[in-house]
C-alpha cells in the first residue's frame, strides 16, 4: 500500500463526515475487533485509539484521522479482504500504523485504562498466547 493511498484514507474530513464515520465505527468496531484479535498485533493500542477518537477532548484533526483509520478497519470493503487469513488485516494494520504515527502523543493514559478495562471485561477479546 503506497503512502499516497494511506494519506488519502487518513484525511480527517469535515464534521459531517466525522459524524458518519463515528456512527459506523460505534456499530462495527467490536465485532470486527473480535474477528481480528489474533491478527492485529496491537489490539490494546487499537482499542485505546477507539476511545481517543470518541473523546470530545481530542482535537478535531486528531479525531478525524483516527475516525478515518478506524472506519477503514471496520469497513467490509478495503484493499485486501479481511477474510484472507494472515494477510487480510495487513492493509488495515498499515493504515492504523500510519494513523498512530500521525497522532503520536494524543492517545492518553485514560484511553489506555479504558482499553484495558474493555479487554479485561471481554475474555474472548484477549489475544491468544
Amino acid at each position: 500500500m503506497d503512502d499516497v493511498k494511506i494519506g488519502e484514507i487518513l484525511l480527517p474530513g469535515d464534521k459531517d463526515e466525522q459524524e458518519r464515520q463515528e456512527t459506523r465505527i460505534k456499530k462495527r468496531f467490536w465485532p470486527v475487533l473480535k474477528r481480528a484479535m489474533r491478527q492485529v498485533p496491537f489490539s490494546r493500542d487499537l482499542v485505546a485509539a477507539y476511545y481517543c477518537a470518541l473523546d470530545s477532548r481530542t482535537p478535531a484533526k486528531v479525531r478525524g484521522i483516527l475516525l478515518a483509520a478506524l472506519a477503514y478497519f471496520v469497513l467490509p470493503l478495503d484493499g485486501i479482504p479481511d477474510f484472507f487469513v494472515l494477510v487480510g488485516f495487513s492493509d488495515d494494520i498499515a493504515v492504523l500504523t500510519a494513523a498512530f504515527a500521525a497522532i503520536r502523543g494524543h492517545i492518553r493514559e485514560d484511553h489506555y485504562i479504558s482499553a484495558d478495562k474493555a479487554l479485561e471485561d471481554e475474555p474472548e477479546m484477549q489475544p491468544a498466547g
